[in-house]
């Protein structure tokens, strides 16, 4: 009998026209539709991140002072290493029955803006070498997650998440307003030119996020960014020599900059590298919860946070910062609910041909500041309204106002003054080192000393983490 129904199912679906059966396969994992559909849906997905991806290089490459050539190398290479993981995400690296390298699930995966912060703080002082450092052995730390996250889980909840990406945020911000200005120690900073470029471009970013459909919504940041570019050439504010000069054809250059390790500076890495695979954890519940109508898998969720981290060595290796799942690209998924891996794998190869294109990095490293913070500056504060809703399905009972006053006060007051933690044993003035480490350190530490003992109030802890 259900040998007859398979067979009496495939007939139908064979019955079925070729145009709606192509249109069926965008909706399931597996398949290969024709390159005509799956191109433009990649495409989607890759229009939609191209600018965030890219945006965190542009950011370091300034706090480090690097020249147009190795901030070219720096666009080139992060192009490359977010084609190649989307890639491991998609057609995972199986290390065993349960362990693989990879969700296998349609993510996305490119340059993680939680980083920058940090970053910057360390190339004040150290340079490039020093922040290319600590994100490789930081990693260690998302490794291990990915590894041992069945046990590891219930250490990271929404609070500690949540104000994690709510400093993350506030640190970003006055990065942003920065470049909105016009670059800070420009010869025109705040000037009424710059000012009107910023605000003309946001003001873009804010009607088609709020009016726009479909590519035009998901691709608000990329379509504001050529407007404001195209705006600056005509006014002669964009330096074309460099684009000039960029070759055609050059292939990503592994370990361009020399790497230097210190202790501080990868214990700091490595706080961040939680909350990215925290953030990892959320994408992937929302593509399978959009996608699949169901929970990830612990075996997809462990894959997908591997890929994360392997993806994040990877960038190290080649001159970028580590790599997250892009949030914007799970709600492609989510909105449109294609899900069809070859469909998102010709948008990461398209990404890592692209890699190849110094010309094309050129292009996006000519970008004038008050086009960046005009872009960027509304993606910082998502970052804070993302903590803030996380930390609201925590809730604020007594205990997690006590949490949170201390965190901040810790991690946004006393790690904002390094003369104030100077005289501090070394062993604990690493904590303070950075504001966004510290944050998340103390509230890890707090979430241990004091736990939850309501009965309501872990039922509603425990929701808020498999909301998250």
């Amino acid at each position: 009998m259900e040998i007859v129904e398979t067979v009496e199912t495939a007939a139908s679906v064979n019955a079925k026209p070729l145009e709606q059966q192509e249109h069926d396969l965008v909706y399931q994992l597996d398949g290969k539709p024709r390159l005509r559909t799956a191109i433009p849906l990649g495409m989607q997905h890759v229009l939609a991140m191209f600018a965030s991806n890219l945006a965190p290089i542009l950011l370091i490459a300034g706090a480090c002072s690097l020249n147009g050539a190795d901030t070219i190398i720096m666009m080139q290479c992060a192009m490359f290493v977010s084609g190649l993981t989307t890639f491991i995400q998609l057609y995972p690296i199986r290390l065993g029955k349960r362990l693989r390298i990879g969700g296998n699930l349609p993510i996305v995966m490119g340059t993680s803006f939680a980083f920058v912060p940090t970053a910057t703080t360390v190339a004040a002082t150290g340079g490039i070498g020093a922040v290319l450092g600590g994100c490789l052995l930081g990693s260690v730390s998302e490794v291990l997650i990915g590894v041992f996250y069945k046990y590891l889980r219930k250490f990271f909840p929404p609070l500690v998440v949540g104000s994690t990406l709510i400093t993350i945020g506030i640190n970003l911000m006055s990065a942003g307003a920065g470049y909105f200005a016009g670059g800070v120690g420009s010869k025109d900073y705040g000037s009424i030119r710059n000012l009107s470029i910023a605000f003309l471009v946001l003001a873009i970013v804010v009607l088609l996020q709020r009016f726009g459909k479909g590519i035009f919504k998901s691709s608000a940041l990329l379509i504001a960014m050529v407007i404001g570019y195209l705006l600056c050439a005509f006014l002669g504010m964009v330096d074309t020599q460099a684009i000039m000069d960029a070759g055609w054809f050059s292939l990503p250059k592994p370990f361009h900059f020399k790497m230097t390790f210190s202790i501080p500076v990868t214990i700091s890495f490595a706080a961040l590298y939680i909350t990215s695979g925290l953030e990892t954890i959320g994408n992937t519940s929302g593509i399978t919860m959009a996608g699949f109508d169901r929970e990830a898998t612990e075996t997809e969720t462990s894959g997908a946070i591997l890929a994360d981290a392997g993806g994040s060595i990877l960038a190290a290796c080649f001159n970028a910062l580590p790599n997250t799942a892009f949030g914007q690209n799970a709600g492609i998924v989510s909105m449109t609910k294609v899900v069809n891996k070859f469909c998102i794998a010709t948008g990461a190869f398209i990404l890592m041909i692209s890699g190849f294109i110094p010309k094309l990095g050129a292009l996006f490293a000519a970008i004038p500041a008050p086009v960046l913070g005009g872009s960027i500056i509304s993606v910082f504060s998502m970052i804070i309204i993302n903590g803030i809703k996380m930390i609201a399905k925590a809730g604020f009972s007594e205990r997690n106002v006590l949490i949170l006053g201390v965190t901040f006060a810790l991690g946004l007051g006393l790690a904002k003054d390094p003369a104030a933690v100077a005289q501090l044993p070394s062993a604990i003035r690493f904590i303070f080192s950075d504001s966004v480490a510290a944050t998340c350190i103390v509230a890890i530490i707090l979430n241990l000393i004091f736990p939850i003992k309501d009965k309501e109030e872990l039922e509603k802890a425990k929701a808020a983490l498999l909301d998250s």
